[in-house]
């Protein structure tokens, strides 16, 4: 089959602030693209929207949006993906979905292209892009596992606020305002942690050790996405054992870009400092920002707006060999999200695998 020479696309939660976004990096992208159609919920339709030199009008989604598009960039949320990824599979078009919903789905490759794109080659019309926190991690992990292995990796995120949307950043920025002034900011909290949970906190000037609600055990649900899609993306199995993940999700006062501490344990007493930093620097789009001399280590504000993963303060557990600490920040809203959403749907053109199968679970 001869690849398109250009390709219709569909972006369904194109008002959103990942929806926008994609639009943005969809236009920086190599995909040769034809039309793009903007689709949200009714409220948003008729709204205007940019695309390169066009101006979008913004249509309803429903499961008849999706004729003659070819891949579907889809940022609307768990039930959305769930109700509408189907129709667009049946109407031929490749869905790479930035919600939940499918994730964990055993016929749904979890891909973060620098990572695991060979995951593509399997794909029956809908590929998950992974939670902001996961892929970030995993742009470090992986290379040290290939490397040298991995028998347990521990980490604590600072996650920014804008991995709970537009309106908990408008909540954060509304609360320091308030603080400042001397007035209360308890009463301004609808958000955070979690909108529909019983109770809400300040996250201004203030750590909230929530994100998502709680499951079993005490975790957080966010703590067993980054848990599971870690090992669905590295060793192909979301159950497996080959390595121990586990966790801490805090939300920061920070708008874009998330901070992960990662400690990890190779398993090998012979393995290096300077072997680590080489093996995660050689990663494709991962940038190691490693100098205590100078104070270069990776910050969110210098992290916001950029494609690129970076990894710093790589150092060894001095009380056990062959175990590390390692810092690594990305923009959760472009490499967490917009972006590696956009790159596998690049790397599925580059790999001619804009099709549905014939035999599609979804179709």
């Amino acid at each position: 089959m001869v690849a398109k020479t250009a390709y219709n696309v569909a972006v369904l939660g194109a008002t959103g602030a990942v929806g926008r976004r994609i639009l943005d990096q969809l236009a920086q992208s190599t995909i040769p693209v034809g039309e793009v159609k903007a689709l949200a919920s009714a409220r948003s339709a008729g709204q205007k929207i940019s695309f390169k030199d066009q101006e979008l009008t913004v249509e309803e989604a429903t499961e008849d949006s999706f004729a003659g598009v070819d891949i579907v960039l889809a940022s609307a949320g768990g039930s959305t993906s769930k109700a509408l990824a189907p129709a667009a599979v049946k109407a031929g078009a490749v869905v790479v979905d930035n919600s939940s919903y499918w994730r964990m789905n055993d016929q749904v490759p979890l891909v973060v292209p620098e990572v695991n794109a060979a995951a593509l080659k399997d794909h029956q019309g809908i590929i998950a892009n992974p939670n902001c926190s996961t892929t970030q991690l995993v742009m470090a992990l992986d290379p040290v596992y290939r490397e040298f292995g991995l028998n347990q990796v521990i980490i604590s995120t600072y996650q920014a606020a804008s991995g709970a949307g537009k309106a908990a950043m408008d909540e954060v920025l509304a609360e320091a305002q308030a603080r400042l002034l001397g007035d209360d900011m308890a009463e301004l909290a609808h958000v955070l942690p979690v909108k529909g949970d019983k109770k809400h906190f300040p996250l201004a000037f203030n750590l909230l050790p929530q994100i998502d609600v709680f499951e079993e055990e005490g975790y957080t649900h966010e703590e067993y996405k980054m848990i599971h899609e870690t090992k669905k993306i590295i060793l192909g199995d979301k159950n497996a054992k080959a390595i121990k993940v586990t966790g801490t999700a805090v939300r920061v006062p920070v708008m874009i870009g998330h901070g992960e501490s990662v400690y990890i344990d190779t398993g090998d007493e012979k393995v290096t400092t300077d072997q680590i930093r080489q093996a995660i620097g050689a990663v494709d789009n991962v940038i190691i920002e490693d100098d205590p001399a100078t104070q270069t280590y990776p910050q969110p504000l210098l992290a916001e707006g950029k494609r690129e993963t970076f990894v710093g303060r790589i150092r060894p557990d001095l009380e056990n060999p062959g175990a590390f600490h390692l810092w690594v920040v990305s923009d959760n809203l472009l490499k967490g999200a917009a972006w590696n959403t956009v790159e596998i749907a690049q790397t599925l053109v580059e790999m001619d695998l804009v099709r549905v199968p014939a035999d599609s679970t979804f179709a």
